[in-house]
């Protein structure tokens, strides 16, 4: 399933052309489907289980042998196709080991979508995971040493009402232009001015 449009993509990528048009600093969206990566806490949990059965089985029923390995087979394979359910598996982890995993991937992402490597280190990656229900504003170090975090929640508060109501193309257009003023006011556009990176979201 796509979750955002060819149309909306667009209208993203224009958002952060204008956006750009008005400062030296460059823009990057990344909008994760999830961010926690736990498909071996679901298969733990289903083997635990199916470890268990037979002795259950063993101690309140006289059924053979046979049919209780039979029973347990059947007992890992239901709960590893339960548990792995998207939902179900996000929802083992705890919250604050979700939101630590979505830092770090918009870490990574900062990175591999080359944010690190602008001359004068004046990129923002806008992020979004969109399981754990997290956003971020990641600014690198010369941005970061004249603007503070504070400045940046406006532009998280917008991507967290949007999305929360469905219109996450609508969230990163409202953040990218809260983002576009603040990097005007400190990092104004000049001749010298070039785009280094594509005006687009990815979507991992």
């Amino acid at each position: 399933m796509t979750i955002i449009s060819t149309e909306d993509r667009h209208r993203i990528s224009a958002a952060i052309f204008e956006a750009e048009q008005r400062t030296s600093s460059e823009i990057v969206c990344v909008l994760a489907r999830e961010s926690a990566d736990a498909t071996a806490l679901p298969i733990l949990l289903a083997a635990l289980a199916a470890l268990i059965v037979p002795w259950l089985f063993l101690a309140v029923t006289a059924l053979p042998v046979n049919l209780i390995l039979v029973l347990q087979i059947l007992t890992f394979l239901a709960l590893a196709m339960l548990l792995c359910i998207p939902r179900v598996r996000i929802a083992l982890v705890p919250r604050a080991a979700r939101r630590a995993m979505a830092h770090r991937m918009a870490m990574e992402q900062f990175m591999i979508r080359g944010i690190g490597r602008k001359a004068d280190r004046s990129g923002v990656l806008i992020f979004v995971s969109l399981a754990e229900r997290y956003a971020r504003i990641v600014a690198d170090r010369a941005i970061a040493d004249r603007v503070t975090d504070r400045q940046w929640q406006e532009a998280v508060d917008a991507l967290i009402a949007h999305t929360r109501h469905g219109h996450i193309a609508d969230g990163f257009i409202a953040a990218i232009g809260i983002c576009g003023e603040v990097l005007e006011r400190n990092f104004p556009r000049s001749e010298t001015s070039r785009s280094e990176l594509p005006d687009r979201i990815y979507m991992i």
